[in-house]
């Protein structure tokens, strides 16, 4: 299917989907996909069901969006496959026409391949495995799903001896993966592709950003592919964290602070640098140093990401590519204070006919530039 020159290809069906029908594809009205950097991501599906697509017995459409069927969705630029979506079907919602000759409506909803890792709680021993060799084994359990898994060993990350400790999972895989990573400041989260019918498992610190995504541009005439766009500035949310740990060794209280993030400076002026900025403490849960020293930086790493936010709309047809969260993307025309790199927070696709669209949610840690250009 063509929306405004974009080609969108839908993959449908049990485990490993196959090419949607013919029905499905004259059918569809709207798509809109979710891509965040924090939780699951999501997909919505609508589709119009003209009365002579409806048979005395059932609507025929219903057959390919049933519950718990992969939807894989891939968009085309410059001849390139982009996968923004690879999920399963969690909601079907039906709207039939009371007025003859009206169409009746049917949509769906789903959630990215995660989602069947938390359909299960259970009790569950891993004897003498470490943290690292239990997120690849839990990961593995998905592999019908294309799920490839990608596992950065934190530090110091020892197997337990049997005798002294073993670790205990009590729920779901999905609640035990997040709980092993928050342990370690690390992040854990499913994105598709890079190719069409796989998909990334990422447990570790938070990635590295990369290189940025062509420019957002604002206010710059036949140039500016943005069609609107806010920018709000949070004095409160900066935070700096702190806590205290028994040295067993030596029997004594011994403080640990945030120190200097290592993920990249985006603004000239950090929310740290405010005339007054919070004071958090870490709550007392039994941490090893190595552990306190991560969680307390992940706190302040988390609360600069929330001083500078950015809301806007980009035209996918001027903008030429597909932007992607959990990456940067650069921002030009909007002035000196609001120019320059931004993190890409969350990406929200609607594609209708005649219309692509893309909303975004950029942040950074505070104002001012800290390149004098940006990549266009």
């Amino acid at each position: 299917m063509v929306f405004l020159g974009v080609k969108l290809t839908i993959l449908i069906g049990p485990t490993v989907p196959k090419p949607a029908s013919r029905l499905l594809l004259e059918s569809l009205a709207s798509v809109e996909v979710t891509n965040s950097d924090t939780g699951r991501s999501g997909f919505q599906m609508s589709f119009t069901v003209s009365p002579s697509e409806q048979s005395d017995l059932d609507y025929p459409l219903l057959k390919e969006l049933k519950q718990f069927n992969r939807v894989v969705l891939v968009v085309m630029f410059d001849g390139k496959p982009h996968v923004l979506s690879d999920g399963v079907i969690t909601n079907q919602q039906l709207q039939p026409s009371t007025q003859p000759g009206v169409p009746s409506a049917i949509t769906v909803t789903g959630e990215d391949i995660s989602v069947m890792m938390d359909m299960e709680e259970k009790i569950e021993k891993h004897p003498s495995q470490n943290q690292t060799a239990i997120a690849t084994k839990i990961i593995g359990k998905y592999a019908k799903y294309g799920v490839i898994p990608k596992v950065k060993p934190p530090s110091g990350d020892k197997p337990p001896l049997p005798t002294e400790y073993i670790p205990m999972q009590y729920g779901t895989d999905l609640q035990y993966i997040l709980e092993m990573a928050q342990r370690n400041g690390y992040v854990f989260y499913i994105s598709p592709g890079p190719v069409p019918l796989t998909n990334t498992a990422y447990w570790g610190p938070p990635p590295k950003l990369g290189a940025p995504q062509s420019a957002l541009s604002v206010n710059m005439g036949w140039h500016s592919n943005v069609d609107s766009i806010n920018f709000q500035y949070d004095g409160l949310a900066a935070s700096e964290a702190s806590g205290e740990l028994l040295d067993r060794k030596k029997n004594k209280p011994k403080v640990v602070k945030s120190a200097k993030s290592k993920i990249p400076s985006l603004a000239s002026s950090s929310g740290l640098k405010q005339p007054a900025v919070r004071k958090r403490l870490l709550p007392p849960e039994g941490l090893d140093q190595s552990q306190a020293k991560a969680r307390v930086q992940s706190i302040t790493d988390a609360s600069l990401g929330k001083v500078l936010t950015v809301e806007g709309v980009l035209d996918a047809q001027k903008y030429g590519s597909v932007l992607r969260a959990r990456g940067l993307v650069g921002l030009r025309g909007a002035g000196k204070s609001h120019d320059g790199l931004y993190y890409v927070k969350s990406v929200t696709h609607n594609l209708e006919p005649g219309t692509y669209k893309q909303k975004f949610i950029l942040t950074r840690e505070g104002l001012g530039t800290t390149v004098p250009v940006v990549k266009t």
